[in-house]
């Protein structure tokens, strides 16, 4: 097992867009005074933020390409970052969307699901961040419902380390972010940002319609570590959602 000290809460916000460069960091919190209703910059002032309400009766079909992963098997490298369990992805797993191909970064959760399908939230969520070339961000959103067991889900919940903000890998322990993705790969997509500070916009957002299950054991487990680190939902602002057929 080897340690860093992890970069910020964070990781996310190394992987926000240029544009977001020159916003003032500032703590913030899902609670109190530092809570979602008080975070600044963009978070206040965007119009394209996330995350949103899908409402199924609008969203518009569309013969949208395919989602292909391509996630690979790696060591394992877990962050409580303050906010949330991070786990750092090594290179070489990707996303292809059409002509776009973009790598996976990391993946994070939230409980309950930050995303909600006609006003109803999901016990949880897992958010894979992935990055082009050029800085371009794109999440893949798989909402986690109670049910049965993930197997992954154990190994992360028994190694997150026990110290905030600092990374720890685990040469030994192998984990397949794949087993994380639901067997349905029809989707919701829009124009979105980061769901935490600095909420960086012109992001691209896949929400899978499909979900993944997560143990009621495993759900409490994460409950442990936290409660609640959802941002509530963002007005669309006349944004469109469309849907793959």
């Amino acid at each position: 097992m080897r340690s860093r000290l992890a970069l910020a809460p964070v990781i996310v916000a190394l992987f926000s867009l240029a544009a977001a460069a020159s916003e003032p960091a500032h703590h913030w919190s899902y609670t109190g005074d530092e809570g979602p209703a008080h975070w600044g910059g963009t978070c206040k002032s965007g119009k394209a933020q996330s995350p949103i309400d899908i409402h199924t009766t609008t969203a518009r079909m569309e013969k949208l390409p395919p989602l292909t992963f391509d996630y690979r098997p790696g060591a394992l490298h877990i962050v409580d970052n303050g906010h949330t369990v991070q786990v750092n992805v090594d290179p070489g797993s990707s996303l292809i969307v059409g002509n776009d191909q973009y790598e996976l970064v990391q993946f994070h959760f939230h409980k309950p699901s930050e995303e909600t399908i006609d006003g109803r939230h999901y016990a949880m969520v897992a958010h894979f961040v992935h990055r082009d070339k050029k800085g371009n961000l794109a999440v893949v959103a798989v909402l986690l419902k109670a049910g049965a067991d993930n197997p992954l889900l154990d190994k992360l919940w028994n190694n997150v380390p026990k110290e905030k903000e600092r990374e720890e890998t685990f040469d030994a322990v192998t984990i397949s972010p794949a087993q994380l993705l639901p067997l349905g790969r029809t989707y919701f997509s829009f124009t979105g940002s980061l769901t935490t500070p600095p909420c960086s916009e012109r992001v691209r957002w896949f929400v899978l319609k499909a979900p993944s299950t997560i143990g009621i054991n495993q759900l409490i487990r994460f409950g442990s570590f936290y409660r609640a680190n959802a941002r509530p939902v963002q007005p669309i602002n006349g944004r469109r959602v469309l849907v793959s057929r």
